[in-house]
């Protein structure tokens, strides 16, 4: 028989079946489902309809159903839950159930709410996660995360582009749209725990075929570390790909960001001043990033490459930024970087997205 509890406020992902008679057990089950966006079916025991059972993202298994569960067919995804922490016979009835684990409340509410988010949202492959530096100031950072986007969008790969420095102006203006609805950072800057990846997506502007979490127009807001994580996290949950434009100075937000990227790009302007600095930057999100790489912009001051100022960084050159005669003409008609398809900065970004989508590393020229 089918509970009439089996309702969620607030819920639009595909929850957990839940089965359980114990009403104190399925108000805490309910109001952990609430808290990942999940709307559950709620049971007595194993739903005779068919397919109920086994198309359910997860199971979660009273103490109190555990025998009536004998029997059912075995899958994964199943879990045993209660508050007794003392029971003895409590891995009895889960290896007898086919149970996966043994979870007990509430000191598994944290864990089990982001299991159930997960199955929720049908988490797969996480995004590839690419960031974004300047090695000083104005050496086209900003230009080249949102050409990044703008590529990938454009050749069909679900995209995030998010604007983690807030004295940037605003990539939402860098796009031509300042005045697309949407939510801005301001609305996500106290968040805390787990964000849900599909609410974060749709309630973000859509610009060029790719969502766009940037900055509103007014008084600066501090984005706290746990926000900081838990959007990005959210975002890398939705797969695709994920380009992060960061500020040069890392603080304790930037930090959380720079551990979430896959990879790093430090945007090199070709004269000795820029490399110098650029070292600086380079030593301090190395301190948390693990794979940061150089893309180098001409024109060259003499006596330098690519390569040359690779080496003086230490770090993989990944190539050199081309020049695109008419970019901020092309921005002021509202174009943003990479639109030109056969432009020389998205033929640059194509190329990059196809090494490092390959899956071996080979993000390097």
């Amino acid at each position: 028989m089918t509970s009439d509890r089996s309702r969620i406020g607030g819920g639009n992902g595909a929850g957990p079946l839940i089965l359980t008679e114990d009403v104190e057990l399925l108000d805490d089950l309910l109001r952990l489902c609430a808290a990942a966006g999940a709307e559950p079916q709620v049971h007595h025991s194993v739903p005779e309809r068919k397919g109920c059972w086994e198309d359910a993202p997860m199971v979660l298994v009273g103490d109190d159903a555990a025998a009536r569960c004998r029997g059912a067919t075995r899958r994964r995804d199943v879990m045993l839950v209660g508050r007794d922490q003392d029971d003895p016979d409590v891995w009895r009835r889960a290896v007898e159930i086919g149970a996966d684990c043994v979870l007990r409340l509430p000191d598994a509410e944290s864990w089990l709410v982001d299991r159930i988010a997960d199955a929720a949202e049908g988490v797969g492959r996480p995004a590839l996660t690419v960031g974004v530096i300047g090695g000083r100031g104005g050496a086209g950072a900003s230009t080249l995360a949102c050409a990044l986007a703008v590529t990938a969008a454009r050749a069909g790969r679900r995209t995030m582009l998010i604007d983690a420095d807030p004295l940037g102006g605003g990539l939402d203006v860098v796009l031509g749209g300042e005045q697309a609805e949407g939510r801005r950072w301001p609305d996500f800057a106290a968040s805390k725990g787990r964000v849900a990846g599909g609410a974060l997506e749709e309630s973000l502007p859509w610009l060029h075929e790719l969502r766009v979490l940037s900055w509103d127009r007014g008084d600066s807001v501090a984005i706290q570390p746990e926000a900081m994580r838990s959007v990005l996290a959210a975002a890398r949950r939705r797969g695709g790909v994920v380009v992060v434009d960061l500020p040069r100075r890392v603080d304790e937000a930037v930090a959380e960001a720079l551990a979430q990227l896959d990879l790093g790009l430090l945007v090199v302007p070709a004269e000795l001043r820029a490399v110098a600095a650029a070292g600086r930057v380079a030593s301090l999100a190395g301190m948390v990033l693990r794979d940061l790489r150089v893309v180098v912009r001409g024109p060259y001051a003499a006596g330098l490459d690519e390569q040359w100022i690779a080496d003086a960084l230490r770090l993989p050159l990944v190539g050199e930024l081309p020049l695109e005669p008419g970019l901020s003409e092309s921005q002021d008609g509202g174009a943003p970087p990479g639109s030109r398809p056969r432009g020389p900065m998205a033929a640059f970004c194509t190329a990059f997205w196809e090494r490092a989508l390959a899956g071996d590393g080979s993000v390097t020229s």
